[in-house]
């Protein structure tokens, strides 16, 4: 189930598409549309990569940028789909509502694929989520992973029991500031008998003080769940660099997120780890 890392082009008759997700890799973009116009091909490119004016004024010079490409995700992994697209919750650093809209979009007709990457299945309606339970189950197509997962202000006793049959995957659900705690403790004790590798914990870091984040990452692993730290990063970044403030610092954010998404964490503190140290 590999993905793209992020950039993904192809080609059809005379035609080469670009789709950009991440923004940092705009320059590759570019690098991949100057190849394929030197080959003669005009050059499509889109994406969530492309969201903001000054991303796509980088690249329109060489590309025509169109904002939508049916089942483009699967050119990044062709095990994905989508079932609704958007998210009501209106995060400060996250795209989606920006770029998908902060209502849902369902697509009641999506393909079920192993890896579904809905931006916050418990969200929506219930009866969608059966709908979308129902088409897999029918479809006997596993669920192996629900990327982006579930919201635990939302995730509650009827989304547990409906979805615990059909995902194979770890439960997913983030972690993104303080004042979530409760509604995440409240998650932790409903998932308390699913195994600890089963549920992944996305917890970001950077958005506030040192101390906080480090909390939020205990409380994950406390409750018997796998933290997987994502430093914050600005929305239309050219390069893969974390948001800077309060009392971080660059090495910090880096070191963090290596001690936890390296399992590092199950042998040391992060008080007690060294960088240099390759194992």
């Amino acid at each position: 189930m590999a993905w793209s890392d992020g950039l993904a082009y192809w080609t059809e008759g005379d035609t080469a598409y670009v789709s950009l997700v991440f923004t940092w890799r705009i320059h590759d973009a570019r690098k991949i549309a100057l190849w394929q116009r030197a080959l003669g091909r005009k050059v499509v490119a889109g994406g969530p990569g492309l969201f903001k004016p000054k991303l796509k004024a980088m690249i329109s010079d060489l590309a025509e940028v169109r904002s939508d490409y049916a089942e483009a995700v699967t050119r990044h992994n062709s095990l994905a789909t989508f079932a609704s697209r958007g998210c009501p919750v209106g995060c400060a650093f996250c795209i989606v509502p920006k770029m998908e809209g902060a209502k849902f979009t369902l697509l009641p007709d999506f393909t079920p694929r192993p890896i579904l990457c809905d931006n916050n299945l418990s969200a929506l309606p219930f009866d969608y989520q059966e709908h979308i339970v129902r088409k897999y189950t029918d479809a006997g197509v596993p669920l192996k992973d629900a990327n982006s997962g579930f919201e635990p202000r939302t995730f509650t006793e009827d989304v547990y029991r409906l979805w615990k049959p059909l995902n194979q995957g770890p439960w997913r659900f983030a972690y993104d500031d303080m004042p979530e705690g409760g509604d995440v403790q409240r998650t932790m004790r409903m998932l308390e008998s699913e195994p600890q590798k089963k549920k992944r914990v996305y917890v970001l870091v950077g958005n506030e003080p040192f101390s906080d984040c480090m909390m939020r990452i205990r409380q994950v692993i406390e409750g018997g769940c796998e933290p997987h730290v994502q430093p914050e990063m600005p929305l239309d970044a050219i390069r893969k660099e974390p948001v800077v403030k309060f009392d971080w610092d660059r090495q910090t954010l880096t070191d963090v997120a290596r001690w936890a998404n390296g399992w590092v964490w199950k042998k040391v503190p992060f008080e007690q780890y060294d960088r240099s140290r390759r194992s």
